[in-house]
């Protein structure tokens, strides 16, 4: 791994650490550190900064749903058409173009099932290529983007049974 994964590394395991903090960690001199996070700001390498927040810890209602997109592609249109326009929602969070049984996936939050369902049924399900569409709801996150939700999220009922 050369300098500038190193350092965009130790960003995306903690978006709040300085360049100083970086440049310590790595034996670097810290204006190496900044300059090397300038340019990954401006070539489009880092896309931003983000705090991970545990909703369930809040009295905000919410929901989460992984909705799987099937597409026809038109000739001479590809799936990044398609992707464009769902990108354009601000409710959507990801989108991925997957392999296997569907084609996109799209990760959002809305603020009730409700919501979610009429994103679906009246902003993804109508984009012209679209095709089918199966909405999956996330019920408890254990873990996300690598960090454990909870400090002892695990279901130690099974534990015992060994």
């Amino acid at each position: 791994m050369n300098e500038r994964e190193k350092i965009l590394h130790y960003l995306e395991q903690n978006a709040r650490l300085t360049a100083k903090n970086i440049a310590d960690a790595l034996d670097m001199d810290e204006s190496a550190v900044a300059e090397i996070i300038r340019e990954a700001e401006e070539d489009g390498t880092l896309r931003g900064y983000h705090a991970l927040v545990n909703w369930d810890k809040t009295d905000r209602e919410h929901t989460c749903a992984v909705i799987e997109i099937k597409v026809h592609i038109r000739h001479g249109e590809g799936f990044e058409e398609v992707a464009k326009r769902i990108c354009a929602y601000d409710e959507v969070q990801d989108l991925y173009l997957m392999s296997g049984g569907y084609d996109l996936m799209v990760v959002l939050e809305g603020r009730t099932l409700r919501d979610v369902a009429r994103f679906v049924g009246e902003k993804l399900a109508v984009i012209d290529g679209v095709t089918g569409t199966a909405t999956h709801f996330v019920l408890t996150k254990y873990k996300d983007k690598g960090v454990l939700m909870e400090s002892d999220s695990c279901d130690h009922r099974l534990l015992s049974e060994i």
